[in-house]
This record gives C-alpha cells, structure tokens and sequence, in this order.
C-alpha cells in the first residue's frame, strides 16, 4: 500500500491527485498545482501570448496550453477512480469477527452481552441466543457505565489503598531480609577466605622455612666446593707456569712453595655430601588429611609442618600439635623419656618370655633358672596391664620403632642360640624345667 500511495501522490504538492489533469507531455498534477504553476510563469512576464506556455515540473519540458487554460486539459479519470477508491480504503473499518474472517460485528447477543456477526448466530457458538440491534442495545447500556461507578464506593478505594499500603511495606521488609542475607553471605564467604588465605599463608611459610633449612644445609658445602674447585684451578695454573720458568733459582724456591700447596690441598678433606628429604610432602599431605575437612572445622584444619631430614633412617611421626591460633600443625616430635621406659619395658618383657622358652639363658646371665609356674601367664599379663597406661599415649611412637625394636630382639635371640650351641645344658637343668 505504501508503494500505491507514492505512484498516487502529485509531485508538486506531495498528496493524493486532487482532480488530475494531463499536459500534453502525459505527465498529470492537480489541477490547483497547474493553475499555481501558469500564474507564476506569466508574472514574468510582460506580454501574454495566445496560448499560453507552462514548464512540466517533471520532464522540464515546455508545453502550450489551450487558450482556455488548465481547464481546457483533459482530466484524468482513471486516475482519478483509483484515488478515491484508495480513499475509501484507507478510511477505518468496523470491526471485524474474529472467528469468521471478514464478517462485520452488527449484531448484540443479550445472552453473552457481546458482538456478533451474522455467521456467530447462524452456526456459530451464539447460535439461539436472544439478539438486538446496535442501536437498541446502544440505548439499553447506555446507563450502564453510571451503575458500574456507583458500585464502586469509597469502601472499596479504602481497601485497595490499605491493600497497596500492606503490599509495599511486605516487599519492603522481604527486600530488607534479602538485602541483610545477601550481607551476611558476603561476610560468610568472606570469613572463609580469611581463614583459607591463612591456611594457605601457613603452608607457604612452612614451606619458606623448609626452603631456608635447605640453604643452611647446602650453601656453606656449595661454598666450600667452589673454593676447592678454585684452589684447584689455582694450582692447575701455577704449576704450568712452573713448567715454562727457566731459571732455576726461581724454579726451586716456587716449587717448594707449590709442593707444600698441593701436599696441603690434597689432605684437605672433601665435605661429605648429604642427602636431605623434605617430610611431609606437601601435596600428598593435602590430599591425605584436606579432604575430610568440612566448613565447620575449617578453622581445625591441620597445616603441614614441613622440615628438612637427613635419609638416616630416624625416628620420625606424624602428631597433631594446636598451635597458637589453633591450627593443627604435623610434624616431627621427639620420644619423651616415658617413651623410652615404655620401649625398656617392652624389651624386657620380650626379653623375660624368651628365657621363659629357653632358660640357658638364666645362667648365661648369672642367674638360677626359676621353675615355670613362677612365670606364669598371670605374671606376664599383670606386667603388660602396669604399662598400658603408658603405652597407650605412646602407641604411635612404638609402631614407628617396631623395626628397630625387631631386629634389636633378634639379633639378642642370636646372641642366646649361640650360647646355647656353646654350651650344652646340663640333665639337671633339663629336668629342673
């Protein structure tokens, strides 16, 4: 429609052709453009001809006029029947049916109170409902918008104001929990990266001080190998230029010299290498104890407290230690001297059930062998049960020197079978067991 529009407006006045008249070059304007265009052309000038010329705003060709003037111009009826149909067209419809296309809404159902066309009444869903004309239905409700106002009293407006009233200061204070929620889960995650940015600088500084242990451990060796190294390089040089020296008075006073430097060097002794291990590693050690931790003993979580060992088979473990801002700290702890009286005790006590099994023993130690009851399993039990108490706060540390304890045990019933072999018992003995 837009496009039909353009190709129906004249292009002098920009709106649709008003009573189009055709010039004689087959271009059509109104006819009130023509007659404004012929008038400004002959006000310049001064002699008026029998018929009279006018210049096509469109092909900017000059055209004669008849003598009678623009209305002597053929009109252009076509033209002119499209305009106003387009007219008509343009003008706004009554409504349509939106169930049947096409279909004016010119009748009222009293029944639904509503409109409807033709087809809605014949076989449509209004189909022997009670109707009225536009008109009679017009005048019928006309006074129902006053009834529908009068309904609505200064009670109702009350209601809904308090309602609205009611409603703002709920959204208020629901916005206020959300907003004091929103702050305290900020302040919830926030007090979390303190505490991991705590861990977190805990474990670096563990590591810092591992790292220094190394430098300690290993930069007075690098330093002293690198002066061997230049000592030796040293004397490399000094003894080619030993080799080029032709005088021999020079000769024999600097060898001496070297001689001594290098008798001197080669009985310097090498530092010994060592060969440190950093316990625990700190990865596997986040991977073993981090995983178990939850939200709530974040504060209790354990932080590694990394050193540096020789590789010389000592005893360490693993204990928890609350340190000062209560951080569970794991590292190396020395056996307490109740550790060792618990390791003597359970030395003897293995040491006293081997007798028991072989009393050669009792007189390899000077001793008289005692008869079995003496040693009875009571004994044996009533001697555990005295240090339980004490092994029990200990047990760990017994579990990290079993090896030792092992091969100490064997090596004494190695000893005993020895004696035993090298000395046979006698038949009383055999017979006072």
């Amino acid at each position: 429609m837009e496009n039909l529009e353009e190709d129906l407006t004249c292009s002098v006045c920009y709106s649709l052709f008003s009573d189009p008249r055709v010039l004689p070059c087959s271009h059509t304007f109104c006819r009130t453009c023509l007659d404004n265009l012929l008038q400004a052309s002959t006000n310049h000038s001064i002699w008026r001809p029998l018929r009279l010329p006018i210049k096509c705003p469109n092909c900017r060709g000059v055209v004669e006029l008849p003598p009678a003037g623009v209305d002597a111009l053929p009109a252009n009826v076509s033209l002119r029947a499209i305009v106003d149909k387009y007219r008509k067209d343009g003008e706004p419809r009554p409504p349509s049916c939106q169930e049947h296309h096409r279909q004016p809404l010119n009748m009222f159902c009293i029944q639904d109170r509503q409109l409807i066309c033709g087809l809605c009444l014949t076989v449509g869903q209004h189909q022997g409902h009670p109707i009225d004309d536009l008109q009679a239905a017009f005048v019928r409700e006309k006074r129902t918008p006053a009834l529908l106002l009068a309904r609505l009293s200064e009670q109702r407006w009350a209601q809904v104001c308090e309602l609205a009233e009611q409603l703002e200061e709920d959204r208020a204070r629901c916005e206020a929990l959300v907003r004091q929620d929103r702050e305290e889960v900020d302040q919830f995650f926030l007090s979390l990266e303190e505490v991991l940015a705590r861990k977190k600088r805990a474990c670096l500084e563990a590591l810092d001080g591992a790292a220094a242990e190394v430098s300690r451990a290993y930069d007075p060796l690098i330093h002293r190998v690198k002066e061997l190294q230049e000592e030796q390089l040293d004397l490399v040089s000094l003894g080619s230029s030993l080799e080029d020296e032709d005088s021999p008075l020079v000769f024999l006073e600097k060898v001496h010299s070297f001689r001594e430097r290098v008798e001197r060097f080669l009985d310097t002794p090498l530092p010994s290498a060592i060969d440190l291990a950093v316990t625990p590693r700190t990865a596997a050690f986040l991977r073993q104890h981090w995983p178990s931790v939850t939200v709530g003993s974040l504060e209790r979580a354990p932080v590694p407290e990394v050193c540096c060992c020789t590789r010389c088979g000592a005893v360490e473990t693993e204990v928890q230690v609350i340190g000062p801002i209560g951080e569970e700290r794991v590292g190396r702890r020395e056996l307490q001297p109740a550790a060792y009286v618990v390791l003597l005790g359970a030395l003897l006590m293995a040491v006293v059930a081997a007798l028991w099994v072989n009393p050669v023993g009792w007189a390899l130690l000077g001793f008289s062998s005692p008869s079995r009851s003496s040693l009875s399993s009571d004994l044996l039990a009533s001697a555990w049960d005295a240090m339980a108490a004490e092994v029990e706060g200990w047990s760990f540390q017994l579990f990290s020197v079993k090896d030792k304890i092992i091969l100490q045990l064997e090596a004494f019933f190695k000893t005993l079978s020895c004696c035993n072999q090298n000395q046979k018992p006698s038949a009383s003995s055999h017979s006072d067991c």
